[in-house]
């Protein structure tokens, strides 16, 4: 019996690393494939191989996966002087938030036919999801580049304290609802067809959670609660708590996806208010013509924070 167990046990343990590292029968010749800059493809071979079957574009093509059928222009291949790396240049940018799958045909390494081969191209998935958080935060960031959430932004940026306590209570609302909005679209609305309620059923969420949040402050910490005020029954009527679930739905983002969009939303929004409390805190002992105090010098402040922003305009890391 215990001879039984164990024989099952090593079985079970061979087919979980089979689904884990797939069922390849020996190594590949391709080592790896990487994006080059905007407009190449690096293949790294696990040894040289001849130049002048490198030298010829046809043994190559590339496309993306999406769109098996449509091939995009090499324009030249480059063959390391080790000849081991070879990169593609294409006519075109390539999109990189799509994968793209190269064929390479018949490889020749001294002198002697290895065979045909396939490889995704692909940007690291943590590398994607740090792009999606750093998109929302900064390059796209929903105040200051989307022009969303004002009515909050200006009524809670007067002091640091409140604006720091909105920013955080803000990012809570947002990732919460986010990710029961997801919940709700992969599993009930899209299942069944109930994609046009998706308004509907996202405000109600946002609606719950936030007076989730007011009960919560009014015991906890009423001090808090009363900074807000108004403004805290406003982040019902926040186009930013809107977008992002009609963000995540539209793109077909994960739960990973979704996630990393609305923490960067909502710290993207505690950065903008702390930035611009900052600055109001200091206008209050500045002298500002009679005609530009309050809220007009603060739209400046905002617009001029604006223009700082699209500076990281195409910004891209990965």
């Amino acid at each position: 019996m215990r001879k039984k167990v164990i024989a099952l046990t090593a079985a079970v343990v061979m087919l979980a690393v089979l689904g884990l590292t797939g069922c390849e029968t020996g190594p590949r010749f391709i080592k790896q494939a990487d994006f080059d800059e905007t407009h190449g493809i690096v293949l790294t071979f696990a040894g040289p191989v001849d130049a002048d079957w490198a030298a010829d574009k046809a043994n190559f093509s590339v496309n993306e996966k999406p769109d098996p059928d449509i091939l995009l222009n090499i324009e030249s291949v480059r063959l390391d002087p080790g000849n081991t790396r070879l990169t593609l240049t294409l006519a075109d940018a390539l999109n990189q938030e799509q994968p793209h799958q190269v064929v390479v045909k018949d490889i020749m390494a001294d002198g002697k036919p290895l065979g045909s081969t396939a490889v995704t191209v692909a940007r690291s998935y943590f590398g994607h999801l740090f792009a999606i958080f750093l998109g929302a935060l900064l390059i796209q960031n929903f105040v200051f580049s989307k022009y969303l959430g004002l009515c909050v932004f200006f009524g809670t940026s007067q002091k640091k304290s409140t604006a720091v306590g909105m920013g955080i209570t803000f990012t809570f609302v947002i990732v919460f609802a986010s990710l029961m909005s997801w919940f709700l679209y992969q599993f009930v609305l899209k299942p069944y067809r109930l994609d046009h309620l998706q308004i509907i059923v996202f405000i109600g969420l946002v609606s719950l959670t936030v007076q989730a949040v007011d009960t919560i402050l009014r015991k906890i910490n009423p001090a808090l609660f009363k900074a807000f005020g108004v403004y805290l029954v406003l982040v019902i009527a926040n186009c930013i708590v809107i977008a992002v679930p009609l963000i995540l739905a539209d793109n077909e983002y994960n739960m990973f996806e979704s996630l990393m969009l609305a923490l960067g939303a909502g710290l993207g929004f505690l950065l903008a208010l702390f930035l611009m409390s900052s600055v109001r805190e200091r206008l209050e002992f500045a002298n500002v013509p009679v005609s530009y105090r309050g809220l007009p010098i603060a739209f400046i402040v905002a617009g001029l924070f604006a223009l700082s922003f699209m500076g990281f305009s195409g910004m891209s890391i990965f």
